[in-house]
């Protein structure tokens, strides 16, 4: 997207403002598809969580996609968007058996990582197909709140309990129909990949009746320039070879599945906010924007860079920032950042907000969440309204304190 777009955009629709491109989308899931022509049978599953909107999972859907689920909300949103249930998989974390049946019961995929949640449904359900959850005991990702493959941690079935799983499979005679494994986002080395790609070929060989292997996901992107992303074209060429390979000695064509979030839709994403102040202080240049932790937390949450840049200048000679938001509490978007020079009422341009950005935006200090736009054929189209007072006030319930105290002085 031009630059010009992105301001003509905040002009009509206001700030802060999340702005989608549909042309960078469609060009990463063809990337993708393409790094993998060589398997016979290739399912890639959006990672709801990433970005939610119902617009963007149709988009999703127009290009032949499935979806990653890990919850029953959004496994309602994906058939609301139009996916059938086949397209979904269920791949939650810690939930009830309740909402697995309920979820099973729509008809998706069922991916379990637990081994009681396992036996329990395997027993009152054997003759629904699960997948399984492996934790491969590799650590990988780049930061610890997102590296979720290593021994410690809550997600997945260790490899060394895979007697337990064989037994619970035996006793239940349920049918395992997949298996699947996630390291953990922004994987840099390949080989790391390939190593736990290793030990799940190793524990499909335990099980008959496949039908597919979840790799999982996690392919980082490049937050600035010249940063290091995940070659997503020598890890089609090298995967691609030797899962072709495990179909040949497994003797089945099985399908290899992923299911990215972030390396779709992540670029595709811009954040606008409008410069509230200028503050100087005796060391720093702050530029306050009309937004917080509250619509970006990622900064604050994962250390993560945005690039920030400043569309109303775009040619003005760079300066010193640090850009900050507006919440009761430190806000901190970057540190001393070289920016175009920057003025009130400029508006700054934070990139890489496509994935996990508006998704874990939130009403702190009763501020509304922002309004997001997609543009798509070189069309700027709104996809969720601002917020307004109304919405924060939803679903509150008021007491009427003052026909309680009445009612006790009359007594």
């Amino acid at each position: 997207m031009t630059e010009n777009q992105l301001l003509k955009t905040a002009q009509e629709f206001g700030s802060p403002i999340y702005v989608y491109d549909a042309e960078k989308i469609e060009s990463q899931y063809k990337r993708l598809t393409n790094a993998f022509k060589s398997v016979k049978k290739l399912k890639i599953n959006y990672a709801v969580k990433a970005l939610s909107n119902i617009s963007v999972l149709k988009l999703f859907n127009s290009l032949g996609s499935g979806i990653d689920t890990v919850s029953i909300q959004e496994v309602q949103l994906g058939l609301a968007a139009g996916f059938k249930p086949n397209q979904i998989i269920f791949t939650p974390n810690g939930v009830s058996l309740s909402e697995i049946e309920e979820a099973a019961n729509l008809g998706v995929e069922i991916n379990i990582d637990n081994l009681s949640i396992l036996e329990q449904f395997g027993t009152k359900h054997p003759k629904v197909p699960v997948c399984i959850r492996i934790n491969p005991h590799v650590m990988a990702g780049g930061n610890a709140n997102i590296s979720v493959g290593h021994i410690d941690s809550k997600f997945g079935i260790s490899i060394h309990q895979i007697p337990h799983i064989l037994r619970i499979v035996e006793n239940t005679k349920m049918t395992i129909n997949g298996i699947h494994m996630h390291t953990g986002s922004d994987i840099l080395d390949i080989e790391v990949f390939l190593y736990a790609s290793e030990i799940l070929f190793d524990t499909a060989k335990q099980f008959k009746n496949l039908e597919f292997i979840d790799f999982g996901s996690g392919f980082k992107v490049p937050y600035k320039l010249g940063d290091i992303e995940t070659n997503i074209e020598e890890l089609g060429k090298k995967l691609s070879s030797r899962f072709n390979e495990f179909c040949k000695e497994y003797g089945k064509d099985l399908t290899l599945a992923f299911e990215p979030g972030k390396f779709l839709v992540s670029e595709s994403g811009y954040f606008l906010t409008k410069v509230n102040a200028v503050k100087q202080t005796t060391s720093t240049v702050f530029a306050q924007v009309d937004s917080g932790f509250n619509h970006l937390i990622r900064p604050m949450f994962y250390g993560s860079h945005h690039d920030i840049i400043n569309i109303s200048n775009p040619k003005g000679r760079e300066r010193f920032y640090t850009v900050v938001g507006y919440i009761c509490e430190t806000d901190t978007f970057g540190n001393n950042r070289r920016i175009n020079e920057i003025n009130e009422g400029d508006v700054l341009c934070f990139k890489n907000a496509g994935a996990y950005c508006f998704s874990m935006a939130s009403n702190y200090n009763s501020r509304f969440r922002p309004a997001e736009v997609l543009w798509y054929k070189g069309e700027a189209h709104l996809i969720r309204k601002r917020e307004t007072f109304d919405d924060i006030l939803n679903n509150q319930i008021e007491v009427d304190f003052s026909t309680k105290k009445e009612a006790a002085l009359a007594k």
